[in-house]
């Protein structure tokens, strides 16, 4: 409920009319909020799935562990900056593609296409070097 008040202060703030029917307005604003909230947490389960599945199989030694973060760093370092900037905002920081792009003042496209790029020039470094 708060962030249903929240929006329809924001709504107030920006300067546009109230709704007619602020009870029908909240239902919807509610049940929007209540199926980002459900497809978020279905999203991480989701990742959280794919992650455990991919480290199940093969349990690296401190070895090879050490050997993939080095070749990691060393392709990060021969990426170009703007692309290095998505790539650690993206999986180091965690941070969504959204913030990224308003926290770069890049369109979220642009974001994407750079961590596209990055990510296959990583990849392709890493089965060149034979890490991976």
């Amino acid at each position: 409920m708060q962030q249903v008040r929240l929006r329809l202060l924001e709504r107030a703030a920006s300067g546009r009319e109230a709704p007619r029917d602020v009870s029908a307005w909240a239902a919807v604003v509610a049940s929007n909020l209540a199926m980002d909230w459900h497809r978020a947490k279905r999203r991480q389960e989701r990742l959280g799935e794919r992650l455990a599945a991919l480290s199940q199989p093969a349990h690296p030694s401190g070895e090879d562990t050490s050997v993939l973060s080095v070749a990691v760093a060393q392709g990060l370092d021969e990426l170009p900056d703007a692309q290095r900037q998505v790539v650690v905002l993206r999986f180091y920081a965690d941070l969504p593609v959204r913030s990224i792009a308003e926290q770069l003042g890049v369109p979220e496209g642009t974001v994407k296409s750079r961590l596209h790029t990055a990510v296959r020039a990583l990849r392709a470094r890493l089965h060149e070097d034979e890490v991976v």
